[in-house]
């Protein structure tokens, strides 16, 4: 994924959707925050800032916060619409080693008994049925990855989503997109929401497999190019 980029440095998150930064000719404006999270460690004042400018003339925040860069060097993509795209052209490419030799691919399948979409919907040769539901990390807490960085209802509900499908005697696969520089593996942050880390150890026990592929940046110029090609354990 290629992602056309202007650079900043930022002053502040607030209102979980707004940021203000100083661009490179010194003024101050304020971006829009494509992220519902807490972004813990991912929104640090005087961090460096990449934001894309959006061609809408009617929207009042043309400016979208792509990635951040640390003090640490850590490259983090803020933007988690970002996640999703960066799933489906790892399948696309056959990048994903558990999830290769699909004939179809479908997106915001409607599936469950409390009305979710699934991020994925593949079939195979054998017409055989995969859900596969994303999920984005950027928490690092001494040197570990946690997924979720705040109480997650709407992740619980998926979890027991993707338990009921392996029920059915379909595949149910969790995908971590890590999208974070400096995490080397992934982990349920029981300390943030222990709902959730108690149900996604039980999911894996009814069956459904839990992997992560870490995002890899690369900066060219004013592009940002951004592909998901690593796996990471998952603890």
């Amino acid at each position: 994924m290629k992602i056309n980029v202007q650079q900043a440095t930022l002053i502040k998150r607030y209102k979980r959707f707004l940021a203000d930064v100083i661009v490179e000719n010194g003024t101050t404006t304020t971006i829009h925050v494509a992220n519902t999270g807490a972004m813990s460690g991912c929104a640090t004042p005087n961090d460096t800032v990449f934001y894309s400018i959006s061609e809408n003339k009617k929207r009042k925040y043309p400016f979208s916060w792509e990635v951040s860069q640390t003090a640490e060097q850590h490259w983090i993509c803020v933007n988690t619409i970002r996640a999703n795209q960066l799933v489906e052209e790892a399948l696309n490419n056959q990048k994903i080693i558990e999830l290769q030799n699909y004939t179809a691919l479908k997106r915001e399948v409607t599936y469950g008994n409390e009305g979710s979409k699934v991020d994925f919907y593949l079939i195979d040769e054998q017409n055989n049925e995969t859900f596969i539901e994303v999920k984005s990390v950027t928490l690092l807490e001494e040197q570990q990855g946690y997924f979720p960085d705040a109480k997650t209802e709407r992740g619980q509900k998926h979890l027991r989503e993707l338990m009921e499908v392996v029920e059915q005697g379909k595949r149910a696969v969790l995908l971590f997109a890590v999208l974070h520089s400096g995490i080397n593996s992934v982990k349920a942050a029981a300390h943030i929401d222990s709902k959730y880390a108690t149900l996604l150890s039980l999911a894996k026990e009814k069956g459904v497999e839990v992997i992560a592929y870490q995002a890899n940046f690369e900066k060219k110029l004013d592009s940002i190019y951004i592909t998901l090609e690593n796996p990471l354990s998952v603890k």
